[in-house]
């Protein structure tokens, strides 16, 4: 078995050995990155929904950015939801903010019921730059 090539971002190691997972895991040329959700510094959820959202899309820019990728890397996200009827309208809007100009990634988003008191996560998979030689 191949060993994985873990991603973390800076800074957040011990959110993440406590939990025992990996923020992403980079394969050949892909970049499969964990769910990412609005928490503050310490791991605890914001509890102001836009705000949530927005931490949440920079956690994962900082992983993205750990692996030497951007939003521009991104060819299919997954995003959840606890209420998508009431908290999509915030979602899109950051979403368009975030994620730049056509072509856009593939999207899903689903409805759940429990997010370890978050209210939205996101998670993608991206295909990283070539590095360039000289």
């Amino acid at each position: 078995m191949t060993k994985r090539d873990a991603i973390f971002p800076a800074g957040r190691q011990a959110l993440y050995d406590i939990n025992r997972y990996s923020a992403a895991i980079r394969s050949g040329d892909l970049l499969f990155v964990s769910g990412q959700v609005g928490s503050r510094e310490d791991g605890s959820p914001e509890p102001d929904f836009e705000k949530q959202v927005e931490l949440a899309f920079a956690n994962l820019r900082k992983v993205l950015a750990a692996a030497g990728a951007s939003f521009g890397d991104v060819v299919d996200v997954t995003t959840f939801h606890t209420d998508p009827a009431t908290q999509f309208g915030i979602v899109k809007e950051v979403r368009f903010r975030e994620i730049g100009e056509a072509p856009y990634p593939n999207w899903t988003a689903v409805g759940v019921t429990w997010l370890s008191g978050f209210d939205f996560e996101i998670k993608v998979i991206a295909r990283l730059p070539q590095a360039t030689s000289a």
